[in-house]
């Protein structure tokens, strides 16, 4: 069995095997007067209440017990439970892999402990409604890493502060913009060697929906005005303040081609006014019916895109310069051509070919979801989590032994290579959850590990912040020890993929790849049970058949000849009629039972060749050579079924043995009250 199919395998089973179904949701209940013990299985109890809890849970029909539905469901109980015990006894839970294997299953299943669905719903929501927008601004950005030390975040912010008040009260946007951010997109590039002079967009970001922007970013661009500026913005990159410009429908996502003449080489008005004149030469070209295909294979300067016509990848308004965008998005009909538009780098026409709009709350909820859960706004629901984490467990700081710790740090953090043995003995806690202490033993080893990947900053700062996601994480890994303690229901997902791993495991070495590595087994099993696998009567035959009627009345004279002599011989007809591909004949001969094959079951079964007949579009006709008497087919033949049998012999062979190794004992007096 290939290591795919085994993965595949095991991945149903875990999921759909009715055995498996036999374990959700168990919970053992008080062993009292009221709740005995309906039987023991290798020497473990099994209750009135557990077992009927059990099989009520896969009574999926609600109907009502009956004596031979609930006695067979004793059986697979009992057989299911002695597999796991085998398992056990064999150490297969002790296994590396085992472990690997469920405690990735763990991880899975504890990611929804581990988010607040309240906060993660709103943030779909906000964004579902900000996609429904496209929002343009233009920014100034003052840099300033996160781990600045307070003197620098200051500095920049102040820096900052001033740009804004000088804008509110009269000073250009653009003009601050150009001068000072250090987005150095907003200002003027110097010509290079082959390249031109690149115009500098004064801070203008263009057309943005949200997912497309920094988290923070996008809010305050959400949330200020058209033509307003927003309040000073703290992202990753440094401060920020913003200007609103336009707000519009969102376009979605399109598809478009276009003819292109490039500006960007114009050295004089000469040069752009010939390249208007080129772009508006073309248009009336393709209004007087040119073929658009052939215009923009021989006029077009994007030469990625003009061998095919000028089509342009799927792009969003994030993708391409406002002008274009603003066009796009007017444009109402698929395949309207637009006037010609300039942009920044020179002239378009533009063909629309496809658009896609935001589609409904119901449709697009998955991929938002999946969007808020990758994006750093996740960040809130995680936070939320957190905050209930330590409302929950009594969550308790100690700055002074955080702080302890300050005199002891040095650049050599960032270098990975600080000597934690400066720690050895620092046993105070930092910081206590429920009956969990943390040290600042456990803080130092976060701390060095945590600082590998970060850029020298301020050691005050670097603490701090190490500090808050030491704590962030501390917490989540304490309310993810709790889980089986605090959630039934995941104690007895976590048990019911613990026995399904065991069960498949052992079941597939003792039975499913066992009866297919195990070739003289089956083989023997084979020649014990052949005349269990029968062929009934069958007709040896070969079918001649073709689309043109000339060459298969051809072939037909051919066999009837041939056969008057003797026997058919298939390759002298292929070779003398098979020349040209278009008038091939095609021969089939093959073995056909009852309902194999309709042209057969049409055909007397008796030996000779038949009359040309037409059928679907195909000429065709029948050589019947023999019929077959029923006969117990080969090995290789009936291989799937004969497979299927042996292991259903091999499990029923180890159910046998396994109830004469464990014993099992069943309380008929309790049994009966069940019924």
């Amino acid at each position: 069995m290939s290591n795919q199919c085994h993965i595949i395998m095991k991945t149903l089973f875990l999921r759909t095997t009715g055995l498996l179904m036999l374990l959700f949701s168990l919970a053992l209940q008080a062993q009292n007067g009221d709740d005995p013990v309906l039987m023991t299985i290798a020497g473990s109890p099994v209750t009135k209440s557990e077992f009927l809890n059990i099989y009520q849970k896969n009574n999926v029909k609600g109907e009502v017990i009956d004596k031979k539905s609930l006695d067979e469901y004793v059986e697979l109980f009992i057989n299911f439970k002695l597999k796991v015990r085998e398992a056990e006894e064999l150490g297969m839970d002790t296994v590396g892999s085992f472990i690997t294997e469920l405690g990735g299953y763990r991880k899975q299943l504890a990611q929804k402990y581990m988010v607040d669905e309240e906060v993660t719903e709103k943030l779909i929501l906000e964004a579902y409604d900000r996609m429904q927008k496209d929002v343009r601004a233009s920014h100034i950005l003052i840099k300033c890493d996160q781990g600045a030390s307070p003197k620098d975040s200051l500095e920049a912010y102040n820096k900052i502060k001033d740009f804004r008040e000088r804008i509110l009260k009269g000073e250009s946007f653009e003009a601050i913009a150009r001068q000072y951010s250090d987005d150095l997109s907003a200002r003027d590039r110097e010509p290079a060697p082959n390249r031109p002079m690149i115009k500098g967009n004064g801070g203008d970001l263009g057309y943005f929906t949200a997912f497309d922007m920094v988290y923070p970013f996008e809010t305050a661009a959400f949330n200020t005005p058209k033509g307003q500026i927003s309040q000073i913005i703290r992202t990753e990159y440094g401060y920020h303040i913003l200007k609103v410009t336009d707000v519009k429908k969102a376009m979605g996502k399109a598809r478009a081609a276009h003819i292109f003449i490039s500006m960007q080489q114009a050295a004089n008005a000469e040069d752009s006014a010939a390249a208007r004149e080129k772009i508006f030469d073309i248009y009336q070209k393709l209004k007087g019916g040119a073929d658009w295909d052939s215009l923009a294979k021989v006029y077009s300067d994007d030469k990625g895109t003009a061998p095919k016509g000028g089509i342009l990848p799927w792009f969003g308004v994030n993708r391409m310069v406002p002008d274009f965008i603003l066009k796009v998005s007017d444009m109402k009909q698929i395949g309207d051509v637009s006037e010609p538009i300039t942009t920044p780098f020179g002239w378009h026409i533009i063909k629309l070919l496809e658009r896609k709009e935001p589609g409904s709350l119901e449709d697009t909820r998955a991929d938002i979801k999946q969007k808020v859960t990758r994006d750093t706004r996740s960040q809130l629901s995680k936070k939320s989590v957190v905050e209930k984490i330590k409302k929950q467990y009594g969550f308790v700081e100690y700055p002074a032994a955080r702080q302890a710790l300050l005199p002891l740090m040095d650049s050599t953090l960032f270098q990975g290579s600080w000597d934690l043995t400066k720690t050895q003995g620092m046993n105070s806690p930092v910081a206590a959850l429920g009956n969990k202490a943390f040290t600042q033993a456990e803080l130092a080893a976060f701390l060095s590990t945590e600082a590998k990947s970060k850029p020298s900053e301020d050691l005050g700062i670097l603490l701090a912040n190490t500090y808050d996601k030491f704590v962030d994480e501390s917490c989540l890994n304490y309310k993810d020890s709790k889980l089986e303690s605090e959630f039934p229901e995941f104690r007895n997902l976590m048990k019911e993929y613990r026995d399904g791993i065991l069960l498949f495991d052992l079941t597939d070495k003792k039975v499913w790849t066992k009866a297919v590595k195990d070739t003289s087994g089956l083989e023997q099993f084979y020649n014990t049970h052949k005349n269990d696998y029968q062929w009934g009567e069958r007709l040896e035959a070969v079918i001649i058949k073709g689309k043109n009627q000339a060459q298969v009345e051809k072939a037909f004279k051919m066999a009837q000849k041939q056969l008057r002599k003797g026997s058919l011989d298939t390759l002298a007809i292929s070779s003398k009629l098979n020349k040209d591909p278009g008038q091939a004949v095609k021969f089939e001969q093959a073995k056909y039972a009852k309902g194999d094959q309709k042209w057969i079951d049409n055909t007397p079964w008796i030996s000779g060749v038949y009359p040309v007949l037409q059928d679907e579009g195909q000429w065709y006709f029948v050589n019947v050579m023999r019929k077959l008497d029923p006969e117990p087919k080969s090995l290789n033949e009936a291989r799937g079924l004969v497979t299927a049998d042996y292991q259903a012999f091999l499990e029923k062979e180890w159910i046998e043995t396994l109830r004469n190794k464990y014993p099992v004992t069943v309380n008929k007096e309790v049994l009966s009250s069940i019924r």
